[in-house]
């Protein structure tokens, strides 16, 4: 049996439910849309051939209330994913972002409606508040609309494996021993991911998949890759302190699944930029399921303008006569310029 802690059912007073999230008022406003909602929840059955079942979902940092919060990929996942188990690993509201400035579109209504309304339909919910949520930690072994709240929780798989289920922020050093100074990283991130927005508006006009910039400078930055590596090793010691098989996080974006001294880390990545999620197959098999798989690949910001150092082309001179710049590659204006090729007879 799974040995999740027990948790107090309580009747979410008016105060609690405004301030989490979870509000009745919410959920009352999702069983009105949901019956607006008929054709869409119909083709949603009829599309029983794109609809991936499994035990258990594993998502966290969706950072509901922020614009790089990816809520249409998010709710398509939700659309199109049954399980019978679903972990909110914390980051799931940014009160961080929401203190400093209103933002709640529908898309993120959406996202709390799709929720609630799996949690009608039968789905266990377990939310584990993290650090940009850490205002929910106030009510945690407390129940808002069917979704229990909890410190942390402790996973059984089909095939025996016990996890910890943790957000994760309580082994990151930043956020314990200078939190103002995560406060600041914080807000170089939400600067990083709007120069991001304006540069993947520029690669959509060149006909380039997305590209993300924050991403490249986590696995290239050295600072970066060890601080990453050693909130893994700090994650996995505990569960190992635990005797336990293995701990499943959020917090640092980056979706793994590794094995360290013995013990298997899983991280389920985000909904900002990765649009990761982790899952447990009716076996026990765990996989992290990448719905930006089909985004493009790490690579450098002058490779992801496709643009070119011009002493690389053919016949540059050594010593260029203007000054070196970047500029568009050739072989992409070509293709860009070349008429399209008429369909092929059979």
């Amino acid at each position: 049996m799974n040995e999740i802690p027990q948790i107090v059912p309580v009747v979410a007073e008016p105060c609690h439910a405004s301030v989490i999230g979870w509000s009745d008022a919410c959920q009352d406003s999702a069983i009105q849309s949901e019956g607006m909602n008929t054709a869409s929840t119909a083709d949603d059955s009829g599309k029983t051939d794109s609809i991936l079942k499994v035990r258990t979902v594993w998502i966290s940092d969706l950072h509901l209330g922020t614009p790089g919060c990816q809520a249409a990929a998010l709710l398509e996942f939700l659309r199109t994913t049954e399980c019978e188990t679903l972990y909110l690993v914390g980051d799931i509201i940014d009160g961080w972002q929401l203190r400093r400035s209103w933002y709640w579109p529908q898309a993120h209504n959406d996202v709390v409606q799709k929720i609630l309304r799996k949690v009608r339909k039968g789905t266990r919910v377990v939310y584990v508040p993290g650090n940009h949520d850490e205002f929910a930690r106030k009510y945690v072994e407390h129940t808002f609309g069917g979704v229990d709240v909890v410190h942390e929780a402790v996973h059984q798989t089909l095939d025996g494996r016990r996890f910890l289920i943790i957000h994760g922020d309580h082994f990151d050093g930043v956020i314990q021993c200078a939190k103002w100074l995560a406060y600041v990283g914080d807000m170089a991130y939400e600067f990083t991911l709007k120069v991001n927005s304006r540069l993947n508006a520029l690669r959509a006009r060149l006909g380039l998949p997305y590209w993300s910039l924050s991403r490249y400078l986590k696995l290239k930055v050295k600072r970066a890759v060890s601080y990453v590596s050693d909130f893994e090793e700090a994650v996995a010691r505990e569960a190992r302190k635990r005797q336990l098989d293995g701990v499943i996080c959020g917090h640092i974006h980056h979706a793994e699944m590794r094995e360290i001294n013995g013990v298997l880390y899983c991280n389920d990545g985000d909904w900002v930029e990765s649009l990761t999620a982790l899952v447990e197959h009716e076996d026990g098999r765990l996989e992290i399921i990448d719905r930006g798989a089909d985004r493009a690949p790490v690579q450098s910001p002058e490779q992801a303008l496709g643009w070119i150092d011009p002493r690389t082309l053919p016949g540059a001179r050594p010593e260029p006569i203007f000054t070196p710049g970047m500029i568009p590659s050739p072989a992409r204006l070509a293709a860009r310029a070349a008429p399209s090729e008429p369909p092929r007879q059979a």
